[in-house]
């Protein structure tokens, strides 16, 4: 496989790492690999940067198997890149998809699945001996985020560039926060990998999509919207929002 398709992603990875202290001498890093555009860019990009980074680094990769049927050639072929590029390739099975769809039953099955999703992907980096994270969330999905946090919740918040988890002493790593999801389209087809089919029934009928409509309405109207929410969140110098109210005596 050519790093050339993923030069410019890698130019951000890099970006982000410095930016944020990411990744340090000797890490041991699990990336979560879905299958999907965004986790097999990440894997490939932090792959071909592991060659050049002015520090040493291990990568391994971490497919969760939900229990969905009909993807195993796809699989396949996501352990034979894997060997391509040099990773060492592990796949949790696990019943997730049974949990949540047909025990529980969820109405809204987003969040617990994340939930388990997340949990089995932290259980194997502590059984590897792995010390960081890395998820495959793009600028994006930061700007997506935050308007779910302020529609939904009522708080202004997204998720951070990297962050410790004390109950497992595993740190979560964001590299992708400065790539534009249509970068990772891009990159996908120029490198030729094939991200395995999401078959979630849930696919594309979340608040997470909603909100992406929203984004993309006012991006039509205003081109330079996203650039400059993303600029915003990525600049606290910028941020002026009311201080706390008087405590009455």
């Amino acid at each position: 496989m050519d790093s050339k398709p993923l030069r410019k992603i890698i130019g951000c990875i890099r970006k982000a790492v410095d930016d944020y202290g990411m990744i340090s001498e000797g890490d041991r890093i699990g990336v979560g690999l879905s299958g999907g555009k965004d986790s097999l860019v990440l894997t490939a990009a932090l792959a071909f940067y592991r060659r050049f980074s002015p520090v040493k680094f291990q990568l391994h990769a971490i497919n969760i198997d939900m229990g969905f049927k009909g993807i195993e050639k796809e699989r396949e072929a996501l352990s034979r890149l894997m060997e391509e590029l040099d990773v060492p390739y592990h796949t949790v099975k696990t019943d997730i998809a049974e949990v949540v769809f047909d025990v529980r039953k969820e109405s809204n099955p987003c969040s617990l699945c994340s939930k388990m999703r997340r949990g089995a992907l932290n259980g194997k980096c502590v059984e590897l001996g792995l010390n960081k994270l890395a998820l495959g969330h793009n600028a994006d999905d930061l700007v997506e985020t935050f308007f779910l946090s302020m529609i939904y919740e009522g708080r202004l918040n997204t998720f951070q560039p990297v962050s410790y988890m004390s109950r497992t002493g595993i740190t979560l790593i964001r590299p992708l926060i400065y790539v534009d999801e249509a970068d990772i389209k891009g990159a996908t087809v120029r490198a030729g990998l094939t991200p395995l089919p999401n078959p979630c029934p849930e696919n594309h009928h979340t608040e997470r999509e909603h909100i992406k409509d929203i984004i993309r309405s006012v991006q039509e109207e205003i081109p330079i919207a996203k650039d400059r929410i993303l600029s915003a969140l990525t600049s606290p110098e910028r941020y002026s929002l009311l201080p706390p109210k008087k405590t009455k005596h």
